[in-house]
């Protein structure tokens, strides 16, 4: 278990949703922490609370009771513009549909949250291609989605979320769209991120690959059913001698 002050702490969360005259309780209490550099996935059937969980560590939505502390920042509490401002500092999003804007470029697309951050054009610039290029699309700078692949759009997503140095990645089912291959590529990705300090939490429906997680909570009815270790080898010498992930 790692040692210290949780980066991400909730502490009896809870999320309700009126559907006319009843009352959803999509989180039922649900008490976890996570470590800086820990590697989670979130798993659980359909209607269990993982897309909840997701939405509130995300500041996507806010809890209906309970307390979320996020690198010492009490976000249950927190207006829509301070929840803004925290997502755009603390967390970096990888999306099942990449999400990407198909008019822009893929430099343009990864420099989009330095842009809504107010960072000046020549730095936006310089990081952008650093994330890029970290991810293996230095060649594609000035490709538009529809002119790459699958695992390219996933890619550009992924050094989007990277570009803003931010506390957690946080990938939503990241290859759901992905065929097999692809996937792995992806995941190996996620991996070598991880192994150069970052922390990652994935939500996945899919075993193989919550699988590469280092630790999986499972969410049942609401509630946190099981909260496992998985034990992995060290990244090889392939992994080492790849570029780095996070731009400086």
């Amino acid at each position: 278990m790692s040692a210290g002050t949780p980066l991400i702490e909730t502490r009896r969360l809870e999320k309700h949703y009126q559907m006319g005259a009843e009352t959803v309780r999509a989180l039922n209490g649900v008490d976890l922490a996570i470590h800086r550099n820990e590697y989670v996935a979130i798993m659980g059937p359909s209607g269990s609370g993982k897309s909840t969980l997701m939405n509130l560590i995300g500041c996507l939505d806010t809890p209906t009771s309970g307390d979320y502390i996020l690198n010492g920042n009490h976000v249950a509490g927190m207006d829509d513009d301070e929840l803004a401002r925290v997502r755009n500092r603390e967390i970096g999003f990888v999306f099942q549909t990449f999400n990407l804007l198909p008019r822009s470029t893929a430099l343009e697309n990864v420099e989009l949250p330095l842009v809504y951050g107010g960072v000046g054009a020549r730095e936006r610039r310089e990081r952008a291609v650093a994330a890029l290029k970290s991810v293996e699309l230095g060649d594609r700078l000035d490709h538009r989605p529809n002119e790459l692949s699958g695992g390219q759009r996933q890619r550009v997503a992924i050094a989007r979320a990277l570009v803003t140095r931010p506390s957690i990645i946080l990938a939503d089912e990241p290859t759901g769209n992905l065929d097999s291959r692809t996937s792995e590529e992806i995941m190996a990705l996620f991996e070598r991120l991880h192994a150069e300090g970052q922390t990652v939490i994935m939500v996945t429906h899919e075993p193989d690959i919550a699988a590469h997680a280092h630790r999986v909570v499972t969410l049942r009815d609401g509630v946190i059913s099981s909260d496992e270790r998985q034990q992995h080898r060290a990244a090889g010498p392939a992994a080492a001698d790849a570029p780095a992930l996070v731009p400086a």
